[in-house]
């Protein structure tokens, strides 16, 4: 029987922690949430800082000696120096420590693709704003701007200008722990993932993904799809050699390599490599339904020092992975889980947000409300079903929060995109020749919708696939509240206020909208200082 240490017990790592467990090993969660999902599966658990290297050894090393102790490991983490550091000091299977810096550290993985001839953007290396002013005299815009040591996107983003990199540079230098920020060339061109076993030096990668990322000036991963689609074999390739050189320069010659690579007008160059198996539910959630490949046994397997086995496809579906996100504003309930499980090819719900969280629209990975997974033996047919779990997911939020107001005011995240944009020029003059609001306040409790004149001629959807359409229906299954021509009654109708909400924040917004005229308790003069706003 092997005892295997694991780093992280969060959602991410239950797959490598059910995996050892059905393999007849004996783990060892280790997390600084002393609730952590995992902590439950676990043989044993110990609530350590994971960032805390020493003490990390010195827990390692009392299960070594009291116990026995195999290996150490991790997954969909940052914390692969960690795992080194561990493996280094206990002689453990592993890579060194010095590897797992250059698979960490944004800098030093740069410095190491130049020095081998790896492809990779061109970059510079700010610890300060003096040093980004100086930047800014020759930059070469646009560019990226990103801290050298955090992982989910966060501190990344794209700048135009010298404002907007001394900006971004300001916000990347406080998510850096090492107070150091990579200033680099934006690459133009689509984006792929892939997850490599590495064992003495022979890389096979094991799956390729198309990484799908929105809301530009920022890096927001909205899904993947697996297996990637191309329309040259020589992409594929190209993406794949690069990504092995990069694994061989780094110096992973044992384990797992986790990239994503760019394809560009000038081919193939690398964004990162990271020495783990990947997060965002790939490695222990797509992979397994795309091919039956199990990287993470295999990752195990070889934390251990044990030669991997079973590498090769089983059989080739597609995985498509999507994301739903919010609005800002505080999170009093969210539903329709049980609505998603129903649609055909839909394996997964993952939840990420909870009631009384407050939540904010996305500029990173984390800062989504949760993650569907479909699988199909059809591209479209897979994207689609994820596309309708979305969907189907419903987040309410607390009326009268200043931060959804804010938002759909545009008075602060002016750069997200509008939930809907109007098809109908009809539609669009409708809105503009509308009055705020007709009728009395409180007549009756729940107001009217004033009508568009063609309704039907809008079909887009918001961020979350949801139709024009379904969100009114949405929002008169939840408040109530139905359509009516504005003017034409002394009922209370919503006009020109209502739809400049529903556009910007889709079926979420209409629904506070609803709810917070509900806390004016018919105030006629509130009601209509509240609505003024959106004149």
């Amino acid at each position: 029987m092997k005892r295997i240490m694991i780093l992280g017990g969060g959602i991410m790592q239950v797959p490598s922690i059910k995996t050892a467990k059905k393999n007849g090993w004996q783990v060892i969660v280790a997390d600084g949430n002393p609730r952590a999902p995992g902590k439950e599966l676990a043989d044993f658990f110990e609530h350590v800082d994971l960032r805390d290297r020493e003490k990390m050894a010195e827990t390692a090393l009392r299960y070594k000696k009291n116990l026995s102790l195999d290996g150490v490991f991790t997954a969909g983490t940052d914390f692969s120096t960690t795992v080194a550091w561990v493996a280094e000091k206990l002689g453990l299977p592993g890579i060194p420590y010095s590897v797992a810096l250059r698979a960490t550290d944004k800098d030093q993985m740069r410095r190491c693709f130049a020095e081998n001839q790896v492809p990779s953007p061109e970059y510079s290396v700010i610890t300060s704003l003096a040093e980004c002013e100086a930047l800014c005299r020759h930059a070469p815009f646009p560019l990226v701007v990103k801290p050298v040591d955090n992982m989910g996107a966060r501190g990344i983003r794209k700048v135009e200008d010298p404002e907007e990199l001394l900006r971004a540079a300001e916000n990347a230098l406080t998510y850096s722990r090492a107070g150091r920020v990579i200033i680099e060339e934006y690459i133009e061109g689509p984006e792929y993932s892939l997850d490599a076993i590495v064992w003495e030096g022979t890389v096979t990668v094991c799956g390729i993904a198309d990484r799908h990322i929105f809301f530009p000036p920022y890096f927001v991963e909205m899904g993947h799809t697996m297996p990637a689609m191309t329309d040259e074999i020589k992409d594929i390739e190209s993406v794949v050699r690069v990504f092995k050189q990069g694994i061989r320069a780094i110096g992973i010659d044992k384990g797992a390599a986790k990239g994503d690579i760019k394809l560009s007008s000038r081919g193939a160059k690398v964004g990162e490599i990271a020495a783990r198996l990947s997060g965002g539910y790939m490695s222990g959630w797509t992979f397994p339904y795309h091919s039956g490949v199990d990287v993470t046994d295999a990752a195990l397997h070889i934390a251990v020092g044990i030669k991997p086995e079973n590498l090769a496809p089983r059989w080739s579906k597609v995985s498509a992975e999507r994301a739903f996100i919010s609005i800002p504003g505080e999170i009093i309930s969210i539903n329709g889980r049980e609505k998603a499980l129903e649609i055909p090819g839909v394996q997964d719900v993952f939840q990420a947000a909870e009631q009384g969280e407050r939540i904010d629209f996305p500029t990173n990975n984390v800062q989504k409300c949760g993650n569907i997974i479909a699988v199909s033996e059809n591209r479209l047919q897979a994207a689609e079903n994820a596309e309708k779990g979305c969907a189907a997911m419903i987040v309410e939020l607390k009326p009268g929060d200043t931060a959804t107001c804010n938002f759909l005011l545009k008075e602060t995240h002016q750069w997200a995109p509008s939930a809907y944009s109007l098809n109908s020029v009809r539609n669009r003059d409708a809105i503009e020749a509308m009055e705020i609001f007709s009728g009395n306040p409180g007549i009756p409790a729940v107001p009217f919708i004033a009508e568009l004149p063609e309704m039907d001629a809008e079909t887009g959807e918001d961020w979350n696939h949801i139709p024009f359409s379904q969100g009114l229906k949405r929002i008169n299954l939840i408040t109530g509240a139905e359509a009516a021509e504005i003017g034409d009654t002394d009922s209370f109708v919503l006009g020109k206020v209502f739809w400049k909400v529903f556009l910007r924040g889709g079926y979420q917004a209409g629904i506070w909208l609803i709810k917070t005229i509900e806390i004016f308790e018919s105030d006629r003069d509130a009601v209509t200082a509240f609505l003024k706003r959106w004149q």
